[in-house]
């Protein structure tokens, strides 16, 4: 028995015995003499129709001391169309290679730091993208199956080759198969992608600001967010070689998504959150709250379908635009991934599944934690709009206006969120505003709420938004800014090994802070014509509509003192094109409400907005908040 036991503790694999005592992985391998080669993956796709199946490339950069000692390494794997044309992170690093095309420079610090320490790095090309086969399809069966076959490839279920043309093939008996799938907006979703067709061997998943359908990147309810499709963004990235041989993939995606906003097939196959059911990976969310690229009620619809299917989860959410956390929350954020990995792909028993759900940021570089989320007693809570002293300025609060009370407004395509805030105690012909008074206790919004609205239209084309605002003074990150909440200086800081052509070292960043009076924290809108379903209408004049409008998730409080504001407007400029037409709309405010969801729920409103509050946000002439973007990126990448 005494040698039996010995013998198991010898041959165990790191995640069995070893692994339960380990805390830690450490940095004892050569990054230096880190193996680098480069396979195409077999996709079993023909997507670029020249009677050959698409070969994928992968980089890979593994240790080379594991590789002699035969033991097999995990993988973290990130697959993206922007290794060539674009560039990763805030300095924007391409893939190189040297004369026997071996990777060089592999962007980001992932080889770097986790090579060392007993990881393979893998970087896949996507379909039709730098040195891989195939077309782009923006999410579709091409993308997804580019990281997919990779995926299966590692786990011994597809074929690979040592060239693009070539017949020798080659294994992966260097891994266990255990993969992790990470990266940023285009990247992350595809991550989401992979993990949603349940595939085996993928055990964790990191999507940062990422889409988990890609209808919500580009419509929301039928109001374009984009004055461009699908078709534009697989242009923008394919390679040459693509671009020649994919003129039928671009015309079906033209065909597939019409700027009409209606829901298409081609929409429902680039779906995720539908087969949220088969995710067997744990998942690591990161989203910023102000992301006005890939907004964020891509997190919120993918986190309430992994919850409600029981998927490990965890939650970072801060207050900036597009941005990796590694350039926010740089040393927290590298010591949390290292965990999550070495517990998921190691299976080191570390803690990190038992440590809080979620971190969120509540001021610049001032973070929260809760156990779950959203916390614990977050109840959906019916507040009503209702008629105040003037036109447009209403109130806010728990009970339904009476029978006949509207509020009027035009569609002002000139105008966003930031002058209606700005405006909201004055009546002004564009929006209609509904406030509370200064609350007497802190008020705390934690997931994603509704807002619906009747209204009847004077023209037969009309768009809606509705936004939640924080009336009060604050200090925020500058969201708006160049760098969507920080700034960049020039001093560096290192994150694993470097080598001559691939540095781990970075600069450094900071918070861009701004003084606001208001803060737009939850936004959302619809195309009036869509209040049927996923296929537009043409509007009768005079006639009342009513439709759900999504508001994107969020963790916001609203703190003592300070006035929540509901705000329900038409076009909100530079965040949704503008109808046809320029309606006048008549609101309903007895069939008008927004649900939302509240920390103590009914409550907890209740009890802030009664008393005497602790002092009042003083009402400026001319109160300033941060202003949105003149024009908001429509590439899922990096600023």
């Amino acid at each position: 028995m005494a040698v039996a036991a010995a013998l198991t503790a010898l041959f165990v694999s790191p995640v069995g015995a070893q692994a339960a005592r380990a805390k830690e992985s450490r940095p004892v391998y050569s990054y230096e003499n880190a193996i680098r080669e480069s396979v195409w993956v077999d996709t079993r796709l023909d997507a670029d129709g020249d009677g050959k199946a698409d070969r994928v490339a992968v980089d890979i950069v593994r240790p080379r001391e594991a590789a002699q000692q035969g033991r097999r390494v995990p993988v973290i794997l990130e697959a993206s169309p922007y290794y060539a044309c674009c560039g990763r992170g805030n300095e924007s690093q391409l893939k190189t290679y040297d004369a026997q095309g071996h990777v060089v420079q592999m962007p980001l610090f992932y080889d770097n730091y986790f090579v060392p320490r007993g990881y393979a790095f893998v970087g896949v090309d996507l379909s039709g993208t730098n040195r891989s086969d195939g077309c782009v399809d923006i999410g579709g069966p091409s993308d997804v199956q580019s990281a997919k076959a990779v995926v299966d490839w590692l786990n011994g279920r597809a074929r690979a080759y040592t060239t693009r043309t070539g017949t020798q093939r080659v294994g992966a008996d260097w891994t266990n198969g255990r993969t992790g799938m990470i990266g940023k907006s285009w990247d992350g979703t595809i991550a989401n992608g992979v993990a949603a067709t349940g595939v085996d061997g993928l055990k964790t998943i990191v999507p940062i600001s990422s889409i988990s359908s890609w209808y919500d990147y580009y419509f929301a309810k039928g109001a374009p967010l984009y004055d461009s499709g699908p078709d534009w963004l697989s242009n923008y990235v394919e390679s040459p070689e693509a671009q020649a041989h994919c003129g039928a993939v671009q015309q079906r995606l033209v065909d597939g998504a019409p700027r009409n906003g209606d829901w298409t097939p081609l929409w429902s196959g680039r779906d995720y959150v539908a087969d949220a059911s088969k995710v067997k990976a744990s998942v690591f969310v990161v989203h910023g709250m102000q992301d006005l690229n890939v907004r964020t009620k891509n997190f919120g619809q993918w986190w309430d379908a992994l919850a409600a299917n029981g998927v490990e989860r965890k939650i970072w959410l801060s207050q900036t635009g597009h941005v990796d956390p590694f350039d926010y929350r740089r040393a927290d954020w590298v010591d949390t991934l290292h965990k999550w990995f070495d517990h998921y792909l190691l299976g080191y028993d570390n803690g990190i599944e038992r440590a809080p759900m979620a971190d969120v940021e509540r001021h610049p570089d001032q973070w929260s934690t809760d156990a779950v989320w959203p916390p614990v007693g977050t109840r959906n809570t019916v507040l009503r709009p209702a008629n105040g002293s003037a036109p447009g300025v209403g109130g806010l609060g728990l009970s339904p206006a009476p029978a006949g009370a509207s509020e009027t407004f035009t569609d002002n395509p000139q105008l966003d969120e930031s002058g209606w805030s700005a405006t909201v105690d004055r009546s002004t012909p564009e929006k209609a505003g509904f406030v509370t008074g200064p609350l007497t206790q802190d008020l705390r919004l934690s997931g994603s709420s509704k807002v619906t609205v009747t209204a009847t239209p004077t023209t037969t084309s009309a768009h809606l938004s509705a936004v939640l605002v924080d009336l009060g003074p604050d200090t925020i990150r500058n969201y708006g800014g160049a760098g969507e909440g920080i700034l960049t200086g020039t001093d560096r800081t290192c994150w694993g090994v470097s080598t001559t052509g691939d540095s781990a070292c970075y600069k450094v960043t900071s918070a861009d802070k701004k003084a606001v009076d208001y803060t737009v924290f939850s936004r959302g809108w619809a195309d009036l014509g869509h209040y049927a379903g996923g296929t537009g209408q043409s509007l009768t004049p005079g006639r009342p509509y009513t439709i759900t409008l999504d508001l994107h998730a969020t963790d916001h409080v609203v703190p003592a003192g300070h006035r929540l504001a509901l705000i329900v407007a038409g076009t909100d400029k530079d965040l949704i094109d503008p109808p046809a037409s320029t309606p006048t709309l008549t609101v309903d405010l007895a069939h008008t409400w927004a649900k939302l969801p509240l920390v103590g729920g009914a409550g907890a409103f209740r009890r802030a907005t009664t008393g005497t509050p602790p002092h009042l946000a003083p009402h400026l002439a001319r109160p300033t908040g941060v202003t949105v973007p003149p024009s908001v990126g429509r590439v899922p990448g990096d600023r």
